[in-house]
């Protein structure tokens, strides 16, 4: 393990059985709270790794858009979606209010990271067209081409 993992590893040291409750409750109840709140864990790194997935794919959609000089954002296409999750999270017991603010935040997010790949890629098509104009400009730098 190179230093730096280490360190990564070391700052992020976690113990799943930290609790304040420790020495306060009952042991046998302190192991079934662990016990549950090890499958809280379970979920919640699955989470983050589906979040980490779905952001690689949107961020995909985002260099098609910027290439494409589409919008950041698709108002039809967010409305569908919450729409749709409204109902999953009913048919899951899960408020549908939550779910909406959940995709609200993950749709604010997403926008922002294609705006900022628009305005990424806006400054490379430039770019690329002042060094052709600086080429075209300067025969010393066509002969050296």
């Amino acid at each position: 393990m190179t230093e730096q993992n280490q360190n990564l590893h070391d700052a992020d040291a976690y113990d799943p059985s930290a609790s304040s409750l420790a020495g306060h409750v009952d042991p046998a109840v302190m192991g079934e709270l662990l016990s549950i709140r090890s499958s809280i864990d379970n979920i919640d790194a699955t989470l983050v790794f589906l979040l980490a997935e779905r952001f690689k794919a949107t961020q995909k959609v985002g260099f098609l858009k910027a290439a494409h000089k589409l919008p950041a954002g698709d108002p039809g296409r967010e409305a569908a979606q919450i729409a749709r999750l409204r109902r999953l999270a009913a048919e899951a017991h899960l408020d549908p209010a939550f779910a909406e603010k959940f995709l609200n935040f993950i749709i604010g997010e997403v926008i922002r990271h294609h705006e900022a790949i628009a305005e990424d890629h806006q400054a490379a098509v430039h770019q690329a067209a002042a060094d052709r104009a600086t080429k075209d400009a300067d025969p010393a730098v066509s002969a050296e081409a």
